[in-house]
C-alpha cells in the first residue's frame, strides 16, 4: 500500500471523531496539541534551542481541562492565567542560567501556535450549529491545499515564495483561494437545507479568508522547517511526516473560522 494511503487511513478514525464531537473531541485535539508540541520542540534543538517542554506539556493539560469543552469559556480566567504563566516563565532564566529568554519564547510559541490555534476546533463545535461548523475548517483546507497542488502543477510558472517554499506559484495560490471559496459555498448550500440559518455570503466569505490563512499556515510551517533544516517536524504518519505537516493549514483555518463566527456572525 502506497505510504500516502497508508497515513490517510491512519487518520481516518478523526472523521469519526468529528461526528460524535464533544469530550471525544477535546481529548483528541489534545492528543494531537500534545504531539505537535513535541514535534516543534525536538525539530527546536537541532538549533540548540531547550524550550522547556514538559510546562508546555502541563500547561496544554491544563488548559484543555479548565477552558475547553465547557458551554462557555471565561475568558477573564484565561487571559489572567496567561499573563501569569509568561510572568513567571520569564523568571526562569534568571533562577536557572542553562535556559534563555529564547528558551522561554520557543516554549510560549509552541503553546499558542499548537495548543491554543488547535483549541478552535473545539470551540467552533460548542457553536450554534458547531457540528456543521466545524466542517468548514476542514473543507476549506482539504479543497485549498488540493486546488493548490493541482491548479500549480498543471499551470503554475511564477513562484510565489521561493526561499520559503520553492515549489509554491502564484497560479497555485489562486487555485487555492478559488477552491476554497467554492468548496465552502457549495457546503454552505448543503447545510442550509438542513436547518441552518446562516446566510450563503457567510459561507463564501470564510472561503475566501481560509484560501488565505490556510496557504499562510503552510507557508509557515514551512518557515519553521527551513529555518532549523529539516523536511518535515516527524515521520509519524506514513507518508505525510508529522501532525504539523498534515495540520498546518487546519490550524490557521480553525482560527480563522472561529473569529469569524465569533466577532463577525456574532455567535
Amino acid at each position: 500500500m502506497d505510504k500516502r494511503y497508508f497515513g490517510a487511513l491512519l487518520l481516518s478514525p478523526l472523521v469519526i471523531v468529528l461526528f460524535m464531537g464533544g469530550i471525544y473531541l477535546k481529548y483528541v485535539v489534545m492528543t494531537l496539541s500534545l504531539f505537535g508540541m513535541y514535534e516543534l520542540f525536538r525539530i527546536m534543538k537541532n538549533k540548540n534551542i531547550k524550550p522547556l517542554s514538559i510546562v508546555a506539556y502541563l500547561l496544554c493539560i491544563v488548559y484543555y481541562i479548565l477552558f475547553v469543552g465547557k458551554n462557555s469559556v471565561d475568558y477573564k480566567a484565561l487571559f489572567l492565567s496567561i499573563f501569569i504563566t509568561i510572568l513567571l516563565m520569564l523568571c526562569i532564566p534568571i533562577i536557572n542560567e542553562k535556559y534563555n529568554f529564547i528558551d522561554i519564547s520557543i516554549t510560549l510559541f509552541g503553546f499558542f501556535y499548537v495548543t491554543i490555534f488547535f483549541s478552535f476546533i473545539v470551540l467552533v463545535n460548542q457553536k450554534e450549529y458547531g457540528q456543521y461548523l466545524i466542517w468548514i475548517i476542514f473543507i476549506s483546507s482539504w479543497l485549498c491545499d488540493t486546488s493548490a497542488y493541482y491548479v500549480g502543477k498543471y499551470f503554475g510558472k511564477n513562484k510565489l515564495c521561493p526561499k520559503v517554499s520553492p515549489k509554491k506559484t502564484i497560479e497555485g495560490s489562486i487555485g487555492g483561494l478559488i477552491g476554497s471559496t467554492i468548496g465552502c459555498g457549495i457546503y454552505g448550500l448543503v447545510i442550509m437545507k438542513q436547518g441552518v440559518e446562516i446566510p450563503l455570503y457567510n459561507f463564501c466569505l470564510i472561503g475566501v479568508f481560509c484560501g488565505v490563512f490556510c496557504q499562510f499556515g503552510d507557508l509557515v510551517a514551512s518557515s519553521i522547517k527551513r529555518y532549523v533544516g529539516v523536511k518535515d517536524f516527524s515521520n509519524l504518519i506514513p507518508g505525510h511526516g508529522g501532525i504539523l505537516d498534515r495540520f498546518d493549514s487546519i490550524l490557521f483555518a480553525s482560527t480563522v473560522v472561529y473569529y469569524y463566527i465569533t466577532i463577525i456572525m456574532g455567535m
